[in-house]
């Protein structure tokens, strides 16, 4: 038998992705070496939006009360065409909010990383090694081994896997020859992040400058933040915007800057790449390492969380023993489709925003004009986020591949909270009565308590408790109207709480459960990821 390995996890980089996986895998106890090879957080922001997708992730790693002192809830986005009017609308997605936090939000990357980070640096079971470069990686049937430069010399790390969130340059997938799948956008941007010494002097609301003569975006960040956004004209080179007096100037073509002062400006390559292979063997690529997407959907961060939330808990179950290896196959199974589309929507609302040719933007405007005034343009959206449409999930059974809703609920002490802060980071039967729990038999009880999975009624009225059933009443009748508008009656969820499927009555929870069970416990046919 091999000797055990000292660490369950290497993680390569310590930006936001990085953190938020760390955090996550520090909640069920394994051990985590994190290598970053910068000495400090990056002090300026780069990502400004997330979703409340995202901000369920960050409330899953411990820090839904930073996130609710330091977010700004999103105003909504507005497209104006040539002649300077609306063509295109995204309103913010009205309450009740499904995930309970606000549907998109702006956000200060480097201070979210700095709380990531302080996480990280209180748990136990995570070691943070900065100022370490990865200069190698080798692996074998059983771990990956790492070679690291610290304090001028190097260093041996072994783990049982390596997540590379090294960001779009990654080391590992160049190192892993992993070629990209190019989505046909390559454009460059200057984006100019700015503080405001009067913040009520604009509007409070994204717009997006469809304007051929200079496309652009602005967006209003938390506190006195300001975001501008602008396309580089055909021949125009990166390095004219080296200095602020021709950042201001482009800022003059969407505001007056007078009140503004230059916190950082940087030319962008916008892309839409998709790694082709996001596992090989014991490594596995995350983030901007996997893909890179337009940041017109503002999803690239969220696309990145949402990976880490994916893959966090199937690591953890199958190093517990609770799953097969071959469950780690469906993180590119699950998460490639979905960040695909995403990119392919950001990509084609750049193609809107960044249209040059004068004529096709009048013909732009008059076809958004039309679906707005008829009621076929999309407003809302959180609608251009797709559901799981594989992988772990029961595709025949009602509700499967969403996202599971959290309602609020009173707490065990009186207090109101969400859903998920009650709940433990495994599996989940949640239902409105705890009659339909005994649908169960012991047989099925057995083969739940086996991947420690859950119970939870979330009931409008006080119920009487069950033993070893999470019992609590939530503050409005959400969860049960939830129930009923899809037609079920119990739903079994995942620990990244996407709906692995729903049930209406005894014998297809039964199923579902059986299921669930036997997916897990299926053997892999071949070496990991091969």
């Amino acid at each position: 038998m091999p000797s055990e390995s000292p660490y369950d996890v290497a993680i390569l980089g310590c930006g936001p992705v990085g953190a938020i996986f760390a955090n996550l895998l520090s909640a069920y106890g394994l051990r985590i070496a994190v290598a970053e090879k910068a000495a400090e957080i990056y002090d300026k922001p780069r990502a400004i939006t997330l979703d409340h997708e995202v901000l369920r992730v960050f409330q899953a790693c411990g820090l839904a009360d930073f996130m609710e002192r330091s977010i700004a809830p999103h105003p909504g986005t507005h497209y104006l065409g040539v002649d300077g009017d609306v063509i295109k609308i995204f309103d913010p997605m009205p309450p009740p909010y499904p995930l309970a936090w606000t549907p998109t939000a702006t956000f200060l990357q480097p201070d979210t990383e700095r709380a990531l980070r302080e996480c990280l640096v209180s748990s136990a079971n995570v070691d943070l090694f900065l100022e370490t470069p990865v200069a190698a990686f080798e692996q074998d049937a059983h771990s990956v081994t790492l070679t690291v430069e610290r304090s001028g010399r190097s260093e041996r790390l072994t783990a049982r896997y390596l997540v590379a969130c090294d960001g779009a340059n990654s080391f590992a997938r160049k190192q892993l020859g992993i070629a990209h799948t190019d989505l046909a956008f390559d454009e460059q941007w200057v984006v100019v992040d700015a503080l405001t010494s009067d913040p009520a002097r604009r509007p409070n609301k994204c717009f997006q400058y469809c304007w051929p003569s200079r496309p652009g975006t602005y967006i209003p960040g938390p506190g006195a933040l300001r975001r501008w956004e602008a396309k580089l004209l055909p021949g125009e080179r990166a390095e004219e915007f080296s200095g602020n007096e021709r950042i201001l100037d482009v800022l003059g073509n969407f505001t007056d800057p007078s009140d503004l002062t230059i916190w950082r400006s940087a030319v962008y390559r916008f892309h839409a790449l998709l790694a082709q292979r996001w596992r090989v063997g014991r490594v596995f690529l995350m983030g901007d390492a996997a893909h890179q997407t337009p940041p017109f959907l503002g999803q690239g961060f969220s696309a990145g969380a949402r990976d880490a939330f994916n893959l966090a808990w199937k690591m953890a179950f199958v190093l517990a023993g609770k799953a097969a290896d071959q469950l780690l196959d469906t993180y590119q199974v699950e998460r490639a489709p979905h960040v695909g589309a995403v990119v392919a929507t950001a990509k084609a609302f750049g193609e809107i925003i960044g249209e040059l040719d004068s004529a096709a933007a009048k013909k732009r405007d008059e076809r958004l004009r039309e679906e707005l005034r008829s009621g076929m343009a999309q407003t809302i959206r959180q609608k251009f986020i797709p559901d799981l449409r594989g992988g772990l999930i029961a595709a025949h059974a009602k509700s499967s591949g969403t996202l599971f809703v959290q309602p609020i609920v009173y707490g065990l002490s009186g207090e109101r909270c969400r859903l998920d802060d009650l709940l433990k980071p495994g599996f989940v039967i949640a239902a409105a009565s705890p009659e339909t729990l005994k649908w169960l038999s012991d047989d099925v009880m057995k083969l739940w308590r086996r991947i420690g999975g859950e119970f939870v009624v979330v009931a409008t009225e006080p119920v009487q408790e069950c033993r070893d059933v999470l019992t609590v009443r939530e503050t409005e009748a959400f969860f049960v109207h939830w129930l009923k508008e899809n037609g079920i009656a119990a739903v079994v969820v995942r620990p990244d709480r996407y709906v692995f499927g729903g049930a209406e009555n005894a014998a297809e929870l039964k199923g579902l459960v059986s299921e669930l069970a036997s997916v897990l416990a299926q053997p892999s046919q071949a070496e990991p990821g091969r």
